[in-house]
């Protein structure tokens, strides 16, 4: 069923950075997203993820605000690797891989604002 608003594909999740350039440098390095564009004029700039049709959005503040509010939530093949390899550079996470058997593996981690982002790993069967 068709929504009212009738939606397209897409969604960009915007993060506020005191410094777009090196928060976009930062995604790309660490999360493997691709620069799409960098607006100076406006301090935006957006990259794609490897999900198709989400983005993210860097603003810059000067005063960013991370903390309560929606977690971005990325699927991986595997948690524990996906952790390693950012633990390897540096990235910051918040406390053990969580464990819901027969359901998901969960690690949260943080972007260099301490914006929180999480990883996900189903371990449904067929998954």
């Amino acid at each position: 069923m068709a929504s009212p608003l009738n939606f397209v594909p897409g969604l960009t999740l915007s993060f506020q950075t005191k410094d777009r350039k090196a928060a976009a440098a930062w995604y790309q390095e660490k999360m493997g997203f691709k620069l799409l564009y960098d607006v100076a004029e406006i301090g935006w700039c957006e990259l794609a993820t490897e999900v198709p049709g989400v983005n993210i959005g860097l603003s810059e503040v000067e005063k960013p605000q991370a903390g309560a509010g929606p977690v971005p939530t990325f699927g991986v093949k595997d948690v524990d690797a996906a952790r390693a390899r950012l633990e390897k550079h540096g990235v910051k996470f918040d406390g053990p891989t969580q464990t819901i058997p027969d359901m998901v593996k969960l690690a949260t981690f943080f972007d260099r604002d301490g914006h929180a982002l999480m990883l996900f790993q189903s371990l449904a069967e067929g998954h």
